[in-house]
């Protein structure tokens, strides 16, 4: 296409980890043209400097070397031409994360923050890049996944993908290899999934049926009418591993990491642990398709990819996220309402463990993403709240308040029903970015659509730091929180990691018995009471006493050896489980609205 800002990237040499890329620009700026390259990827809120991974980079017009001055980490200026304008460069990528990008003999992966420098004042023009195929027949089955627009190529073929502006380049993930994959249409549109790794077994029959309940659920959830995704086909790319878990949003598409034992295999029909986790993350992915991706924070909209973007709202486009994940596995089936109980259960559990909950609320826990949720030291569990967990509380909270208070007529679905119809629907319309959701536009929301006056309890629970009243919340529901600390056994007060074949302590809680004895993070735990303790056999030492009884502990802290008195301690830890009601049909018949429970 004319003015068209033309890339082609090539996996140059997987054994080196590198792609070669090359930008060309039609029409430079005149004064000279600047190229950069974003610091962070949306989603992932930590400056990464992903230009770090240029190796080399040099500009060529007509057939002649054009200079290119390093401005700053991520941006370079060509001095003046005529055009057509190619930059020329070669990325570095070993990186197995769904953050950035990675290349091997096995498969390639890249996000466009990582590989495809921005055309600076010309972001809004179309953008088509040519992927190509990597030499050697090695490679012949290779195939291309990704959730971009064709242009030439067909469809999981390499050639050439079109994307409208910049923002839309960046924001389809694009695997390379020979994958496993599957499909599945929810409400007509067609979802694609697609697994990297050897998985024997794989079922993917399975993982197309309990997807596609999850995701009709949520279309149903923000299209009750007319049941239309916002998309015209989506991708869920899988990276399997031996031991991983991650995901990051896209508009179309997701980019996740599992480990593989929590796939699901063929002839083996039984809900684990980890496939139940796995889905968990498919329904998270899949929810910010409209919550952040669309629906967005202020300060995300645009994005300015050069710099922290500040937003005091993460709770609710994390957490309220997180909240509903789990919640669209119960209501489409796929997992029961004791599954779905236990998985809130676990979530109170995280979020009471740490004393950070008193310090930070989650509104700053949001603001603050860029300098310490992401960047956790050893100390966060006593400094830190996360917005991803006690957000999904406060989502849970809110639900129930609404539910409860408006005898069943209203809910938190009619809130992300309106964030939906005022601030996302239209959001990619003609390919301008809409607007984005203030503070005050989310307090103002919440009253006009409940009938209810929710600011104060907004300013406790959200901007204030004192803890939720779930066991009040949950009981109209017939939902009791249990205290389970009878059940308690002897600790510490610590969490602690495996080291070679030592045990090291990785935190200390706040008030704990590690703590008042004067135990660190980063000590490493040689004998209780003259036993040798291992990177395995903590919890069985432990298990020999009882709750108050005194102990010694030896551990090194550097080179030296220390000797520390613990009193042991129970853990405080309460479990959701469901209990009779005073009223069991109007709790009943509340809990069904709530989790959609079919009689």
């Amino acid at each position: 296409m004319k003015n068209a800002i033309q890339y082609t990237i090539v996996p140059k040499d997987l054994a080196a980890h590198l792609y070669a890329v090359s930008v060309t620009v039609n029409q430079p700026d005149p004064a000279g043209q600047r190229f950069s390259l974003p610091a962070w990827i949306p989603g992932s809120y930590m400056i990464r400097e992903f230009a770090k991974n240029i190796v080399r980079i040099r500009a060529e017009s007509g057939g002649y070397e054009v200079a290119l001055n390093k401005l700053d980490k991520h941006t370079w200026l060509a001095d003046v031409c005529t055009g057509p304008l190619t930059v020329y460069y070669e990325v570095y990528a070993w990186d197995l994360s769904v953050r950035t990008a990675h290349l091997d003999q096995t498969h390639g992966f890249f996000n466009g923050t990582s590989v495809f420098l921005q055309v600076d004042g010309q972001e809004q023009r179309v953008h088509e890049v040519d992927i190509q195929k990597p030499q050697g027949e090695a490679y012949a089955k290779w195939r291309v996944a990704t959730a971009m627009r064709q242009l030439k190529a067909k469809r999981y073929g390499f050639g050439s993908y079109i994307a409208s502006n910049y923002d839309e380049l960046i924001d389809h993930p694009v695997e390379l290899g020979t994958f496993a994959l599957a499909s599945f249409k929810a409400h007509g549109v067609q979802h694609d999934m697609v697994f990297t790794g050897r998985v024997p077994n794989l079922d993917l029959q399975r993982l197309s049926t309990d997807l596609q309940k999850i995701c009709e659920a949520q279309i149903s959830l923000f299209e009750p009418k007319t049941h239309r995704a916002p998309v015209d086909r989506y991708v869920f790319m899988t990276m399997v591993v031996g031991d991983g878990y991650g995901g990051l949003e896209h508009r179309a598409s997701t980019a996740l990491i599992c480990s593989r034992a929590d796939l699901p295999v063929k002839g083996q029909n039984e809900m684990t642990d980890g496939y139940r986790t796995f889905l968990g993350l498919c329904s998270h992915e899949y929810f910010h398709t409209w919550n952040v991706k669309r629906i967005k924070p202020a300060a995300f909209a645009p994005y300015d990819l050069t710099q922290e973007g500040y937003t005091p709202l993460l709770w609710l486009f994390e957490g309220f996220t997180s909240y509903y994940d789990d919640l669209m596995l119960v209501r489409s089936g796929v997992i029961d309402e004791t599954a779905y109980l236990k998985l809130v259960s676990k979530t109170i559990n995280n979020v009471l463990r740490g004393s950070g909950r008193h310090k930070q609320s989650v509104a700053e826990s949001s603001f603050d993403a860029w300098v310490k949720y992401y960047r956790q030291d050893e100390n966060a569990p006593n400094a830190i709240v996360s917005y991803y967990t006690k957000g999904s509380l406060v989502g849970l909270a809110l639900d129930l308040t609404i539910r409860e208070q408006t005898k069943g007529k209203k809910s938190l679905d009619d809130v992300m029903l309106a964030l939906w119809q005022q601030y996302g629907r239209d959001f990619y319309q003609d390919g301008k970015a809409g607007r984005g959701v203030t503070e005050e536009d989310v307090d103002a929301l919440f009253d006009s659509v409940t009938g209810l006056k929710l600011k104060r309890v907004l300013d406790r629970w959200v901007r204030g730091t004192e803890d939720i009243p779930l066991a009040k919340l949950l009981a109209p529901f017939g939902v009791g929180l249990a205290d389970e600390r009878k059940n308690a056994k002897p600790g510490l007060g610590m969490r602690t990691v495996r080291d070679g074949n030592d045990c090291k302590i990785a935190s200390v809680y706040e008030g704990g018995a590690a703590h008042k004895a004067g135990l660190s993070a980063g000590d490493v735990l040689v004998a209780i009471d003259g036993l040798r303790v291992t990177a395995t056999n903590l919890d069985s030492l432990l298990g020999r006493y009882r709750i108050g009884q005194a102990i010694g502990v030896h551990a090194f802290r550097r080179d030296e050896l220390m000797t520390f008195n613990a009193a042991l301690a129970a853990s405080d830890i309460p479990a959701v489980s469901l209990k009779s009601a005073e009223k069991p049909v109007t709790a009943l018949r509340l809990r069904k609205a709530w989790l959609n429970l079919q009689d």
